[in-house]
């Protein structure tokens, strides 16, 4: 049986006309834990990203910096290289568009499709916008001469020249048909649902060349012009792939498994332009094109270079490992776990640098910290720092791995990072409640020793296995969590094919001292500062500390009138549900005695739907209504904040809906 082509996995290649931030390091983070993942299944695997150099907007960057253009894209593509390197992200290869390989293909590219009749001459006349790079008929402008796209509605101006076409009208039944044959290739489905509206709408044939302004791949024997910038750039996956000139390379690459991108680039570009031209020269198309959603603000709008409301990956990291006394390797790490698991893939998500940190404790510093050191220090005090021998292994924790380890896998290949590590969390929930309900500090005292040394293997080996499957997130931390249950750096490298199996630690093997992964932070003593608060982070000027530690102001106290104000009351909840458009909120149906109200909670991370319900629950009743992510909430739960985690308030015992609260 023949060995399967290498994994080809691609981030898209990002323009340098600024520094990178979050949202540009989630996209090559996810493709870098995608390599890792199946690099641990055995399969060997290849992870391009790199930088998109000769667009207009590029060029007008470096003028407005007043760099000479050659010197402002070598630093700012040294400037993503150290960062990807800064966030543990090890990428193949790193191309950039002004490299001959890329420039070689793009005009090989251009040659062949001439040659077949798919690029031809003709006389463009429509809007261009420079910021989007992107031309628009006057349909869909209409009246005012601004950019259509809603995250940027800058002016357009107007175009007027002869051009080169490509043919892309004669591709839209031949892409329909391949949509429709390959359920997987566009991913997730509504934005496939997106490109064949965008689809049936009528493809019109695509100006590819501007005029020649000094900056730009020139057009194959005609160097008035330059070829157009998506044209260009979207050749970049081939062209790293070997094409046209090693077709050794070519073929053990392409096609690639998997395109990943935010939202912006798909439909248009990589979804729909980028499979015509590939077809177009008898190419195969990528196996999958997944795009995820934006890091957005409280009121839903993109984040990102053009808000400034994003900072800088590597700042943010050295920030979180100064305010948690962290190392830097961890705070890496601890930034990498967060971006994947306060985005919700596939939709949008708001970036708040207050939530990324109450996760950080709630879930690095506590869940996961306190079954590592729980489970280890257990094993100092009552098994001599070594891996006891177990009575047996216990079916309900067997089982509990083996389904955290099946959501993983379903969860990272459909591409949903936080669903993967919510699978993992689960599994570390349910062992911090096995600890309490084992006790095996009472076993002790009673004299159990065989339960004791049942119960710690049980803690020692199920963190053995959450923390293989965190390798490919947060690899320096999982391997200290390895570490802490006796796997050390020595032995054979980790396996997704072996090392999952329950039964994996050596019975008498040698623990180190306990020691914390995971520091937490003092929430109290840190605030979000005011550049952070009016968006002056980052992007492109070396930032001042996002994040300040102070002492805690004193609180502000209220008199007796402005408590009797607000009005609580004691509800039943007789409906819960997710929300659809968040993945943190619930919507409840709550009865407060004569009238029923929906109730949206962010604490769907606490609670599932169904254990809500019956339950009653402390409403505040006289607030306004406010409209969340397209729900209107009629007031909210009263909740404990332990440690970032919401714990809903309730009577002692049963009283009748909608009692007042004194």
């Amino acid at each position: 049986m023949s060995e399967p082509k290498t994994y080809y996995i691609t981030t898209p290649i990002y323009y340098v006309n600024g520094k990178p931030h979050i949202g540009s390091a989630l996209s090559t983070l996810c493709c870098d834990v995608l390599a890792r993942y199946h690099g641990l299944l055995g399969r060997k695997t290849w992870f391009l990203t790199g930088t998109d150099e000769q667009a207009t907007k590029v060029h007008e960057a470096a003028v407005a910096a007043g760099i000479p253009v050659e010197e402002f894209v070598d630093g700012l593509a040294a400037e993503f290289k150290q960062t990807w390197t800064s966030l543990d992200i090890h990428p193949d290869d790193f191309i950039r568009t002004t490299e001959p390989r890329h420039t070689l293909a793009v005009q090989e590219f251009f040659r062949r499709l001439q040659a077949t009749g798919d690029v031809y001459k003709g006389l463009y006349e429509g809007w261009y916008c420079v910021s989007d790079e992107t031309f628009f008929r006057d349909s869909d402008v209409g009246e005012n001469p601004k950019c259509p796209n809603a995250e940027c509605g800058k002016p357009l101006q107007r175009v007027q020249e002869e051009n080169y076409f490509f043919r892309l009208s004669a591709y839209s039944d031949r892409l329909l048909a391949h949509i429709e044959a390959n359920p997987g290739f566009l991913q997730p489905e509504f934005r496939r649902n997106e490109v064949i509206s965008f689809i049936k709408q009528g493809l019109r044939d695509m100006s590819i060349t501007r005029a020649n302004t000094g900056w730009g791949i020139p057009v194959p024997d005609d160097p008035t012009r330059v070829i157009y910038v998506w044209f260009d750039a979207l050749i970049n996956y081939i062209a790293a792939a070997g094409w046209p000139n090693d077709p050794d390379q070519f073929a053990e690459l392409w096609p690639a498994d998997v395109h990943l991108m935010g939202k912006e680039i798909f439909v248009r570009f990589h979804a729909t332009l980028w499979p015509a031209m590939l077809m177009a020269l008898g190419l195969a198309v990528p196996t999958t094109v997944y795009s995820h959603g934006w890091w957005v603000d409280a009121e839903g709008k993109k984040e990102g270079k053009r808000t400034g409301g994003l900072p800088h990956p590597t700042e943010f990291a050295a920030e979180i490992a100064r305010v948690s006394g962290c190392n830097q390797a961890i705070g890496v790490d601890a930034l990498r776990y967060l971006l994947l698991r306060e985005m919700v893939f596939p939709g949008d998500s708001e970036f708040d640098t207050d939530s990324f940190l109450r996760r950080y404790n709630s879930d690095l510093a506590n869940d996961l910290g306190n079954l590592c050191n729980r489970s280890a220090n257990m094993a100092a005090r009552y098994c001599d720092s070594r891996v006891p021998q177990p009575v047996e292994a216990d079916p309900i924790v067997t089982a509990m791995c083996a389904d955290s380890v099946t959501a993983f896998h379903d969860a990272i290949r459909e591409f949903r990072f936080n669903a993967a590590l919510e699978a993992v969390w689960r599994l570390i929930g349910s062992m911090n409640r096995y600890i309490e309900e084992k006790a095996p500090w009472k076993l002790a005292k009673q004299g159990e020793t065989r339960a004791v040394d049942d119960a710690i293997y049980h803690c020692l080996e199920a963190t053995r296995i959450a923390g293989t499957l965190l390798l490919p997130v947060m690899p320096t931390a999982a391997r200290c969590v390895l570490a802490q249950v006796g796997l050390g750096d020595e032995g054979a490298a980790p396996s997704f094919v072996t090392d999952l199996n329950w039964g994996g630690l050596e019975v008498g093997s040698v623990l180190p001292p306990p020691e914390p992964v995971f520091p937490r932070i003092d929430l109290a003593a840190v605030q979000t500062a005011p550049a952070q608060k009016e968006k002056k982070l980052v992007t492109d000027e070396p930032a001042e500390s996002s994040i300040q530690v102070q002492e805690p102001e004193r609180p502000e106290y209220i008199g007796i009138e402005d408590f009797l104000k607000v009005q609580l009351r004691v509800g039943n909840v007789t409906a819960a549900e997710k929300h659809p458009n968040a993945d943190k909120l619930l919507k409840l149906t709550v009865e407060l005695g004569d009238e029923t109200r929906t109730v949206l909670a962010g604490i769907a991370e606490m609670y599932q739907p169904d254990e809500l319900v019956g339950r009653q629950v402390v409403v505040v009743a006289n607030l306004a209504p406010r409209k969340m992510r397209g729900i209107e909430s009629q007031g909210m739960l009263l909740a404990a904040d332990v440690e970032g985690q919401a714990i809903l308030l309730r009577p002692e015992t049963q009283v009748p809906s909608g009692a007042r609260v004194r």
